[in-house]
């Protein structure tokens, strides 16, 4: 299980498994409720680098970013095996981490 925190996004963590190449077990904590659920529900045993290609760079409002954007990265780190810290660095950099 994968454990990333966004920065930028109204969602505070999200969780997810990548097996094999597809991603399961999707949960976004705060944020949109329903939108983020059902983003959830769409995502949920679809190939990860089709994923990232598809919600890469996705914006919401003027952010910058948005949570399909943040879960692109979450992927794209957790596919390059760049495992980080437990907590959010105070830098702002995105942090991932695997919990066994």
């Amino acid at each position: 299980m994968f454990e990333y925190y966004p920065t930028g996004t109204c969602a505070k963590k999200i969780t997810f498994t990548i097996e094999g190449n597809t991603l399961t077990k999707l949960h976004f904590y705060r944020g949109c409720d329903g939108n983020l659920k059902t983003l959830s529900r769409l995502l949920e045993g679809m190939p990860a680098e089709e994923i990232v290609e598809k919600l890469k760079g996705i914006q919401c409002g003027t952010k910058g970013t948005s949570c399909a954007d943040q879960l692109s990265k979450a992927i794209q780190a957790a596919m390059d095996n760049q495992i980080m810290a437990t907590s959010p660095r105070q830098d702002g950099e995105h942090v991932l981490c695997e919990k066994n």
